[in-house]
């Protein structure tokens, strides 16, 4: 197989050492150039024809997001943007845009956090640089927001967790993801008696403006977990960022538990342990939803699911920006149904006029 050819477009000279270092030392890879704006960014783009570029957002002359509409639109490429964290709302709008994937910004502050830059880039330049942009342009563009003013939803005693139809839906991602999930979310009308938990591959720092973006454009509640936090019809809630989301019961309630990570997990926040959590103390039936991504987690939470009496969706080939986690979920042979994105968010709600056995009796439990 030919080298993957990268180009690296970011205004700081460290930044640029720092990550033409990295990619050099992988097998495989080969830098073909570098500049030092969007300007120069789009003419060696143009000349080189790398395979993969890496893009600072905050650049004179021409920034990211102008780079990323005009390269979409005249030469599609996966780009993975190079973002620090007070950028974190950028790199939500960068993947709208077209992006496929993003890191966090190398800093000169310590080897361990240069360490975990290195892993979270190299594997994520592995998997990206062969993506079809085809179906990256087909997901991309700036959503609508919803204005919530008009969105009138009170839980009643009707609409609680033990209530016909209620659902507790799991939706686990990776590359991808962030559309994906923004594109299901964004379904659901009128099926507010679910409630939700997301755990998306996200480095720590991210996830908060994740999920502030998932709330401006959908009718539901959108926060990023916190231990103790309340599963509620109507809400979401999001993984925080390196560590994982597990559940509890206390006083009837479905509660959050932020845990750090268990000893050789590669992926973070684990979907394997929410999907396994939830199956112990879910009051209600569950919904499993594998979305696109590198690697194969989930796949033993979906055996545990469906164990569990719960149901699972894994994300088509066709539609997935990689198709390893839905992959590997299908291969377990307990995958109930198969569909393009656009078809996940209409499903969930068809799932929930379905009568299912369910006779789970979760005991309270305590964190821990």
């Amino acid at each position: 197989m030919s080298p993957i050819r990268i180009l690296v477009v970011d205004d700081s000279a460290y930044n640029r050492r720092t990550i033409t270092r990295i990619l050099e030392d992988i097998p495989g890879v080969q830098v073909v150039g570098y500049a030092v704006n969007g300007e120069e960014g789009l003419r060696k783009a143009t000349d080189l024809r790398p395979d993969l570029i890496t893009l600072d957002l905050e650049m004179p002359r021409i920034d990211g997001f102008t780079f990323l509409r005009i390269i979409m639109q005249k030469q599609p490429t996966p780009v993975i943007v190079v973002s620090s964290r007070s950028e974190d709302e950028n790199v939500f709008k960068a993947l709208e845009l077209g992006a496929v994937e993003f890191v966090a910004k190398p800093t000169a502050r310590s080897d361990v956090q240069l360490f975990d830059i290195r892993e979270d880039l190299v594997r994520k330049v592995l998997y990206c640089a062969r993506t079809d942009m085809r179906k990256i342009l087909n997901r991309a563009g700036l959503p609508a927001r919803v204005d919530k003013t008009r969105v009138s939803f009170q839980p009643t005693a009707a609409q609680g967790m033990g209530a016909a139809g209620s659902r507790l839906v799991l939706i686990g991602a990776s590359t991808g993801g962030p559309p994906a999930i923004q594109t299901i979310l964004s379904a659901i009308k009128g099926g507010r008696s679910h409630m939700f938990a997301i755990s998306q591959h996200m480095p720590a720092g991210f996830t908060r403006a994740f999920a502030e973006r998932l709330n401006k454009f959908c009718e539901l509640e959108v926060i990023e977990a916190r231990s103790g936090d309340s599963l509620v019809p109507g809400r979401v809630l999001v993984a925080p960022g390196g560590k994982n989301l597990k559940f509890y019961r206390r006083a009837g309630e479905l509660l959050a538990q932020v845990a750090d990570p268990e000893p050789g997990q590669l992926y973070l926040p684990s979907v394997d342990t929410m999907f396994s959590s939830a199956m112990e103390v879910a009051p209600v039936p569950v919904i499993a939803v594998v979305l696109t991504g590198m690697g194969n987690d989930g796949a033993q939470g979906v055996r545990k699911v469906k164990a569990g009496g719960g149901q699972i969706i894994a994300e088509a080939e066709d539609s997935c920006v990689v198709f390893g986690m839905p992959k590997e979920a299908i291969a377990t042979g307990q995958v109930d149904s198969i569909l393009p994105l656009a078809e996940i968010g209409p499903e969930i709600l068809r799932r929930s006029q379905i009568a299912l056995p369910f006779s789970r009796s979760a005991s309270p439990s305590l964190p821990g």
